[in-house]
């Protein structure tokens, strides 16, 4: 692991000691989770972006997916 550092307000670092606290973990593991999602969404929101364009292109037995396909998919991998 690598050290570094980073400036919060005095609102933000209150936010992570209390959610913290809340979820038995430490300021460092939050934020660390939170780089990760930070990371991660550019590559989700491409694969739901792929996943759109490819509603409708086979036969699902389901009646609206293509006019509700949206719908669909938001409930698959939730709103974005």
């Amino acid at each position: 692991m690598e050290r570094t550092q980073i400036s919060l307000t005095a609102e933000q670092a209150r936010a992570l000691r209390t959610r913290a606290n809340a979820e038995g973990t430490t300021v460092s593991a939050l934020i660390r989770a939170a780089v990760d999602a930070s990371i991660a969404a550019p590559r989700r929101d491409r694969q739901v972006e792929l996943a759109r364009l490819a509603v409708g292109v086979g036969a699902s037995g389901r009646n609206r997916v293509a006019d509700d396909h949206d719908d669909e998919l938001d409930a698959a991998y939730g709103t974005w």
